[in-house]
């Protein structure tokens, strides 16, 4: 009887991981989306970046990237770094659609294949099961 929790446990930790890892991944893009768009062009002193921190939008970017440091974090805490960063990397796929989308931003075909070889990697890592770090209970 003791070992039917296990299975359910696992299962628990993958949708765990795999929501955090949303959380992540759409945190990072809409963060950083709204920082640019919302960022004037030829920002030459330290003061006016502290004056563009309260532009709406900027406003918005700076409070998805606290929002995405956050859940980096704690899913960090219960999961590989080695398969968390390979996750997550594809939030630069999604940064550069969203660019060319909704800013009008070239991207080249070299820009395209190295997008083209993230998703490869990510895939390889993604379809795999989430690893999490197996630490001993005395001092770590």
């Amino acid at each position: 009887m003791a070992g039917r929790g296990i299975p359910n446990e696992a299962a628990r930790l993958r949708v765990k991981t795999s929501i955090c890892a949303t959380v992540v991944v759409v945190s990072n893009v809409l963060g950083n989306f709204f920082m640019k768009r919302g960022l004037p062009a030829g920002l030459n002193h330290p003061f006016e970046y502290i004056a563009a921190l309260f532009r709406p939008q900027v406003s918005l970017g700076v409070a998805l990237l606290i929002l995405w440091m956050l859940s980096r974090m704690a899913l960090l805490s219960w999961a590989d770094l080695s398969y968390v960063v390979p996750v997550t990397s594809i939030g630069y796929v999604l940064v550069a659609l969203m660019g060319r989308l909704f800013l009008e931003e070239r991207i080249t075909a070299r820009n395209w294949v190295g997008i083209a070889l993230i998703v490869a990697g990510v895939s390889m890592v993604g379809l795999g099961t989430p690893q999490t770090a197996h630490r001993k209970a005395a001092g770590q």
